[in-house]
């Protein structure tokens, strides 16, 4: 019996000891961070790794996570300070920074920090209109984070970022805002519209212009090149006129021609002359009746005196009356000297005949 008794107490003893020894070690891991009291006071805090405790003393409450949280509030009702309200939706990233502070100075931290954020959140939209609210997001954000991370320090929490998820007006605001985007959409386009019509006016015009100007100075220098062109064929006419005339002249001058070859030439241009059956009456220069003295020699004695018996009268009319060179004389038509002239001077006189 007595060996029994102990065994008993040895083994109660070893249990003791097994148990003290695992009650005194404790692995906090990563990232987590646990508070130690005894006695119920606060003793000191563990962190990461192998710890030991007084058995049966020392109490270790639950630990804290170290890392940072995110925490995601529900849309909570806020009115602007156009007295409007909307639902704002807030997610909020904090880090216990002191696991002491955060156990003994607020119960519930992240209750704490929900309420604290809806609160703020109404002191900071209060004071702005709802335009200003939609459009500032990041002022928002910064007064909140500032005014929360300066309530959360004594807690043992930082806060780093809070950000608005989504801002909800009313539904008749909604509409309401719809239609001036849209109108603010169509006004921007009008505007645009007429921008572009404008720039497009602005370089047709100088399009248009700088095409006038080069039509006109490519007129201008059309019409220097051919008046250049003009001037070098009247030039080149002129040349040539010059030339023919200058071949023409000296021809004449190294044949020597006399007066019977200039009657004969003329007798020869009556059938030309006497074409056409008005034609009455010739008017010819003066100089030629000269010639038609040497028509007498030309065809002979006898033929000279029959042209001198038929035109007796005007010879003697000549004679007795010169003209200056130069002016009109009337000659006797054809008809009076056919029968006066033989060859080309018959044929010139049947077709000068007047018609019945």
């Amino acid at each position: 019996m007595g060996t029994i008794v102990a065994i008993v107490l040895v083994v109660l003893v070893v249990g003791l000891a097994l148990l003290a020894v695992v009650r005194s070690v404790r692995i906090v891991p990563q990232a987590r961070a646990g508070i130690v009291e005894r006695f119920g006071r606060y003793n000191r805090t563990l962190y990461a790794g192998l710890n030991l405790m007084m058995p049966f003393i020392d109490r270790l409450r639950p630990l804290i996570d170290l890392r940072e949280q995110v925490v995601s509030f529900p849309p909570q009702p806020v009115i602007t300070k156009d007295n409007l309200v909307v639902g704002i939706d807030t997610v909020i990233y904090f880090q216990v920074t002191d696991p002491k502070s955060a156990t003994y100075e607020i119960a519930n931290y992240v209750a704490a920090v929900e309420q604290l954020t809806v609160t703020t959140l109404r002191n900071v939209v209060g004071g702005m209109d709802l335009d200003t609210t939609l459009t500032s997001r990041d002022k928002i954000n910064g007064e909140l984070r500032k005014e929360l991370d300066e309530a959360t320090g004594r807690w043992g929490l930082r806060v780093s970022r809070v950000e608005l998820k989504a801002i909800e007006p009313p539904t008749s605001i909604q509409d309401s805002m719809e239609k001036r985007m849209r109108a603010d959409r169509d006004k921007s386009a009008a505007i645009l519209l007429a921008e572009g019509s404008k720039q497009s006016a602005i370089l047709t015009a100088e399009g248009e212009k700088q095409a006038a100007v080069l039509r006109a100075r490519g007129e201008a220098e059309a019409a220097v090149v051919r008046a250049e062109a003009d001037a070098t064929a009247q030039a080149t006419r002129a040349r040539g006129q010059a030339q023919a005339i200058s071949t023409v002249f000296r021809a004449i001058h190294e044949g020597n021609p006399d007066q019977g070859l200039l009657a004969y030439q003329y007798l020869q241009a009556l059938p030309e002359i006497a074409q056409g059956d008005a034609n009455k009456l010739w008017i010819v220069p003066s100089e030629i009746t000269k010639a038609l003295e040497g028509i007498g020699n030309f065809f002979g004695a006898s033929d000279k005196d029959d042209a001198s018996r038929g035109d007796s009268g005007a010879i003697e009319r000549h004679a007795e009356h010169p003209e200056p060179p130069g002016s009109i004389t009337r000659l006797p038509v054809a008809s009076e000297l056919t029968h006066e002239l033989p060859g080309p001077a018959t044929e010139a006189g049947r077709a000068t005949e007047p018609g019945p």
